[in-house]
């Protein structure tokens, strides 16, 4: 089942002080996002760099779909996870690492913007799930190596789904867009 709005899902840290270089490439590949018609964000819900994605799609007119997991579904506002940008909250009753499964399986694309292990997981599941991969790397983050994960763009034997790796958020942007167009017709993959 699709809904009207392509739904893509992004991986990205939840520091609250975030990386500098993947602040900037956080913020462009929003804004290039913002061009496509009927695009749609889903994060973890959190804040760091999910809270700079949320504003950036909310300047840009954006809905954001923020998944929080049970751990920190009553924070209040001022703690450094809170994220005021989520258009929708939804509140899984999952632990962190079992509601990246929804945020991922719901995602037409799915593009990491920087972060550590959880969003390391989150990449990984989406290429288990087949959902097209795009990694943006030279952001400081750990995310950055999952390059050498990668044997000729596959995290594994079964070539699942090719993972794309880029530098240039406006590429990222755009590959995600253009995968979910494929995709919705059936001729990705």
């Amino acid at each position: 089942m699709r809904g009207r709005y392509i739904q893509i899902g992004i991986a990205a840290s939840s520091d609250p002080h975030p990386l500098e270089e993947a602040v900037r490439k956080t913020r462009l590949f929003v804004k290039t996002l913002s061009k496509f018609k009927n695009v749609s964000l889903i994060t973890g819900g959190g804040g760091g760099l999910m809270s700079v994605a949320s504003e950036e799609a909310f300047k840009h007119g954006i809905p954001v779909i923020g998944v929080v997991p049970i751990e920190v579904e009553n924070i209040s506002e001022g703690h450094y996870r809170w994220n005021p940008y989520n258009t929708f909250v939804i509140r899984s009753g999952m632990t962190f690492p079992a509601r990246s499964i929804p945020i991922v399986r719901s995602s037409d694309a799915f593009v990491v913007l920087g972060g550590g292990i959880g969003t390391m997981i989150e990449a990984l599941l989406a290429y288990e799930h087949g959902v097209p991969v795009i990694v943006i790397d030279g952001t400081g983050y750990p995310s950055d190596n999952l390059r050498l994960l990668a044997k000729d763009g596959y995290f594994d034997h079964r070539r699942i789904v090719k993972v794309e790796f880029t530098s240039d958020p406006v590429e990222a942007a755009t590959k995600a867009y253009q995968y979910t167009q494929a995709k919705r017709q059936g001729a990705y993959l």
